[in-house]
């Protein structure tokens, strides 16, 4: 199987899917325990609550599973959140600390599976975004994921409905981040968090370089906005997801009319 799926378009926009795959190959799967065979943390049907928001929007989709590798993590295997609970490059354990094998992967297994997976997603995503800031002298990386609303493993209490993860600030021009955090905050009956537990994977952290034409933002959202429940087997709620839908819908129109090169950042604020 391909580890990437594209869709071309011409807007200024790239949406990354890192962790909607659901791939194994069987070799891998085999050595998966029984929890892991189940995939719980797979970012559950996040390509079909953006599919066609904004038709002309590229995407850049992982098929494999982030037990084989994790698309959104430091190819190097150094940690994005020091001192608090994660997964790795290849977890180990799953979202609730479980642990996920019935023998450990070693380190000649991870670099061959990073080289088969996560190196030509990247690769794939990193061609999109050049070729998009040739056509519009800038590209924005809009990352897609989802996770359970409680997971007590990795943060304490309940998740806000909308994550918005920009590493504080640093990936994008302020004026995106705004644009997302406002679009979060008129959305009735969700709640939303501008850098809080989710700052940005790596993804967007790697390729959020304004002074290069290059923004990025991270959108966690958690799954209760979409799913009937938040456990197997992860249904999708038609209902909740098309009233979720239309501000997610509101979100890409936003920022894909945006050129940061037209909002000057001075101290102070944005002029």
């Amino acid at each position: 199987m391909n580890p990437v799926e594209m869709k071309r378009g011409d807007s200024p926009l790239v949406l990354g899917l890192p962790h909607t795959g659901t791939f194994v190959p069987e070799g891998i799967l085999e050595r998966l325990t029984p929890l892991g065979q189940t995939l719980s943390d797979t970012d559950w049907h996040i390509e079909q609550l953006y599919d066609g928001l904004l038709p002309e929007t590229t995407t850049v989709r992982a098929t494999f599973h982030r037990y084989v590798i994790d698309a959104n993590r430091d190819p190097s295997g150094v940690s994005l959140y020091l001192g608090q609970n994660t997964t790795g490059l290849v977890p180990l354990t799953d979202f609730d600390g479980e642990p996920l094998w019935t023998s450990d992967p070693d380190t000649h297994e991870i670099e061959a599976r990073r080289l088969a997976y996560h190196a030509p997603y990247h690769r794939a995503l990193q061609a999109e975004l050049e070729r998009i800031r040739a056509l519009h002298g800038y590209a924005i990386l809009y990352d897609c994921h989802s996770i359970r609303s409680h997971i007590p493993f990795l943060f304490e209490g309940k998740l806000p409905d909308f994550n918005i993860g920009t590493n504080n600030g640093v990936t994008c021009n302020p004026i995106i981040e705004r644009t997302v955090a406002d679009v979060c905050s008129a959305a009735k009956g969700y709640s939303r968090v501008l850098n809080g537990r989710f700052k940005g994977g790596w993804t967007t952290r790697n390729y959020g370089r304004p002074a290069e034409g290059f923004h990025a933002i991270q959108m966690e959202l958690a799954q209760s906005t979409h799913l009937t429940e938040e456990a197997l087997p992860f249904v999708y709620d038609e209902s909740k997801a098309d009233r979720l839908r239309v501000h997610l819908k509101t979100i890409l129109k936003s920022i894909s009319v945006i050129k940061p090169s037209d909002h000057t950042v001075l101290l102070g604020g944005i002029s």
